[in-house]
């Protein structure tokens, strides 16, 4: 896979880089240079091995291994690990089509090995699943991988510009103590690491959307970004409210009524933002992988309309609630 990169990213592979001037670490070279590649390729490696490493542990280590195999888990979680596999390969494309530019690739070349390598990296956790007894290699999360990516790559090869970015927002959720509690701790963790990667009672996923990239005339906040959200709650099981406890009773809380939330907000595109400094363009860009804390409306399946004065606090005003 590398050396299919290689020689999508380099147009002659004799070609090397012989800068005019010297360049700082942070600008993008000139030309394309292999030894930046070939950084990027180390550095990107190491850290997915580390990060897969720190998955396993979290994740995958209480569950005993098995043969590969395939699950059909399309229904589970109100789609919301759905969404959490679009929203991670189009940030991974984001950022390896980025860390393309930087060895001097040409703009179309870096964004089709961008989108290449964001889709290879996230699609690799389908091994890990299929080889875990507890869940199984998913053909739902290899197509909202290719999603996240091509969605990446369409914009890239159509505007040179993410006009529409996938963001993500964590919150703490919190469980009162007794039966709901245990269950949440089982599932989602015990800590806050683990919550921020499996709670989806605590996640919301953003299309965050910049009007002003349609409109040039525009001079004044073309950072502002209207964002439309999703989110879950009272799962406590991926298709149901009912299981088993340690002590092999069966509980049934079927009564919490499984439900989705959408919500209208305002955002913020930092990579709009004017930044002297290449360090704080570097950071800005990082930071687009979150939505903005901003008043948020929220509508839901349980029939309720509430108005979030800053979401993310669980800071909430009910407008409406249907009986």
């Amino acid at each position: 896979m590398l050396v299919i990169l290689f020689f999508t990213l380099n147009k002659a592979v004799g070609q090397d880089s012989s800068f005019q001037r010297k360049i700082t670490f942070l600008e993008t070279a000139p030309s394309f240079n292999k030894k930046r590649f070939a950084t990027v390729v180390g550095s990107t490696t190491a850290t997915y091995a580390a990060a897969l490493t720190g998955l396993n542990y979290l994740w995958y280590a209480g569950y005993p291994r098995t043969r590969f195999h395939w699950f059909n888990d399309f229904g589970e979680w109100n789609q919301m690990d759905k969404l959490g596999h679009c929203q991670t390969a189009y940030f991974e494309s984001v950022f390896s089509y980025q860390l393309y530019k930087w060895s001097g690739a040409k703009v179309n070349k870096a964004a089709i090995g961008g989108a290449m390598t964001g889709l290879l990296l996230q699609s690799t956790i389908e091994v890990f699943d299929g080889f875990s007894e507890k869940w199984g290699a998913s053909a739902g999360d290899l197509t909202f991988n290719t999603i996240g990516s091509v969605m990446f790559l369409w914009q890239e090869l159509a505007w040179h510009e993410q006009r529409f970015q996938i963001k993500f927002s964590p919150h703490i959720e919190s469980y009162k103590k007794g039966v709901l509690a245990d269950r949440a701790k089982a599932l989602y963790g015990s800590n806050f690491a683990q919550s921020f990667l499996k709670d989806y009672n605590a996640q919301t996923y953003w299309l965050s959307i910049n009007p002003a990239s349609f409109n040039k005339k525009q001079k004044h906040a073309r950072w502002v970004n209207i964002s439309l959200g999703y989110g879950a709650g009272n799962l406590y099981g991926g298709f149901s409210n009912t299981w088993q406890d340690d002590k092999g009773n069966v509980v049934d809380r079927s009564d919490l009524k499984r439900y989705r939330s959408f919500y209208l907000s305002l955002d913020c595109d930092f990579s709009k933002i004017q930044a002297r400094s290449r360090t704080a363009k570097l950071f800005l860009g990082i930071l687009n992988i979150f939505k903005l804390p901003a008043p948020a409306l929220e509508v839901n399946t349980l029939g309720q309309v509430i108005f979030h004065p800053l979401y993310f606090l669980n800071w909430e005003v009910p407008l409406y609630l249907k009986k």
